[in-house]
């Protein structure tokens, strides 16, 4: 019976991390953002990865934490917007302002790291 309550909180975490992930980045979006003068935080992710989804809830949370920020993100498996970006690896995070890349970080990222990142450019 707990192999079976195990194995149900293992499906269940693993389908909430799954389920949150969705492409919100769009080239219209990203340059209005730009040019609205916000910061703009860009992450990849891709399809069961779990520091991925780690990452998104962080930066989800950062996007209500932090004025005039905007953050979008999408699956690295879209060659399109991974090759506009140079992106080569999941879990990879861009913060641009003033329509430059300010930052940039390859893997699993933490809160604090995200926030100091975001602290330093705004």
């Amino acid at each position: 019976m707990r192999k079976i309550f195990v194995f149900i909180c293992f499906i269940f975490a693993f389908t909430t991390n799954v389920m949150a992930k969705e492409t919100t980045y769009t080239k219209e979006l990203f340059d209005k953002a730009l040019a609205d003068g916000k910061v703009v935080v860009v992450s990849s992710w891709v399809k069961y990865c779990t520091s991925c989804a780690s990452q998104m809830k962080v930066l989800d949370k950062a996007k209500n934490d932090f004025e005039n920020i905007e953050y979008f993100k999408f699956d690295v498996t879209n060659k399109e917007i991974a090759k506009f970006f140079n992106i080569q690896y999941q879990t990879t995070l861009l913060i641009f302002k003033d329509n430059k890349e300010v930052y940039r970080s390859i893997g699993e990222t933490t809160k604090e790291l995200i926030y100091d990142a975001l602290n330093s450019v705004i």
